[in-house]
């Protein structure tokens, strides 16, 4: 017992103990606070993955309707309702 009280009169050792433990309980970088960043880096990056992959599919998907002229006219038919000047539009809503 009188070992550990030896360190508790020495300036250092105190500072140094508390300094640690305002680092990991404290301070607004502290232990808790980098664990939640960590996890919200690693949700990110997941995230980053499938938007990557979504990319590649719909540059994909582009390249498709440029080569094909009927599958763009399907394309600009459905999607966006455009017709001919000698047609007309009707459009259903399933209720």
């Amino acid at each position: 017992m009188g070992k550990y009280l030896k360190y508790t009169k020495n300036f250092y050792f105190v500072f140094t103990a508390l300094f640690v433990l305002w680092m990991i309980f404290i301070d607004s970088n502290d232990i808790f606070s980098q664990f939640k960043l960590s996890t919200k880096v690693r949700e990110l990056e997941n995230q980053k993955e499938y938007l990557l992959e979504r990319k590649a599919k719909i540059k994909q998907d582009r390249e498709e309707l440029m080569s094909n002229y009927e599958l763009l006219e399907k394309f600009a038919r459905e999607r966006y309702l455009m017709k001919k000047k000698t047609e007309d539009l009707y459009v259903i809503i399933p209720e």
